[in-house]
C-alpha cells in the first residue's frame, strides 16, 4: 500500500504550491471539511494557511478541493485532529532535554522502545514522545521530552539503535 504522504503528492502531482499547502496541514494537525481548513474544532482562514505555505488564498481553496475531491484523501483529512500541546519548544525555558531522532525508516521496529530504555537507565523521566506517522509525515521523527537535559554521553547510544540516521540533543 503507498503511503499517504505518496497519494497525497500523486493527486497533487505538478502543482508543488499545492503539496506545500498539503504539508502545512498535515504538520498543523489540521482537518479539511466542507471545503474549510480546522484545527479540530476551530476554522482556519486559507490566507493563514497561505501565509505560511507561501501561497495565496486561492491556492489554498483549491488545494482543498482537491484533497475532498479524491475519496480516500477525504476521508483522512476530514479525520485528522491536532495531537494536542508539546513542550518542545518551551523546553529550554522549562529546563526539559529534548532528543529527536530522525530515523532511517520509521517502520523499524524498536527505535521509540530502546530510546526510551535508554534514559531509563540514567533514570530520566519522559514527559512526552512525540512520533510522526510515517503514511502522514514526509520526514517523521520521534522527539523526547524529558525532566532533564540529556547528557551529551547518551548521543552515541541513540546511534547504535538500528534504524536511527540522526540524532539532536538540545
Amino acid at each position: 500500500m503507498a503511503s499517504i504522504w505518496n497519494k497525497v503528492v500523486k493527486q497533487l502531482e505538478g502543482y508543488p504550491e499545492r503539496i506545500a499547502v498539503a504539508k502545512v496541514i498535515i504538520e498543523n494537525g489540521l482537518s479539511v471539511r466542507d471545503r474549510k481548513v480546522f484545527c479540530n474544532d476551530i476554522e482556519i482562514p486559507p490566507i493563514r494557511i497561505g501565509r505560511v505555505a507561501r501561497v495565496d488564498r486561492r491556492t489554498v481553496a483549491e488545494t482543498v478541493k482537491a484533497i475532498e475531491n479524491d475519496d480516500e484523501l477525504k476521508e483522512i483529512f476530514a479525520r485528522i485532529r491536532s495531537a494536542g500541546h508539546s513542550l518542545r519548544d518551551v523546553a529550554k525555558h522549562l529546563n526539559l532535554g529534548v532528543v529527536e531522532i530522525t530515523p532511517e525508516n520509521a517502520r523499524i521496529p524498536g527505535i521509540l522502545a530502546k530510546s526510551a530504555t535508554i534514559l531509563a537507565e540514567k533514570k530520566i523521566s519522559i514527559r512526552q514522545a512525540i512520533v510522526d506517522d510515517p503514511e502522514l509525515s514526509p520526514e517523521p521523527k520521534l522527539t523526547l521530552i524529558a525532566e532533564t537535559k540529556i547528557p551529551g554521553e547518551l548521543v552515541p547510544k541513540f546511534l547504535k539503535i538500528k534504524g536511527v540516521e540522526k540524532i539532536s540533543v538540545y
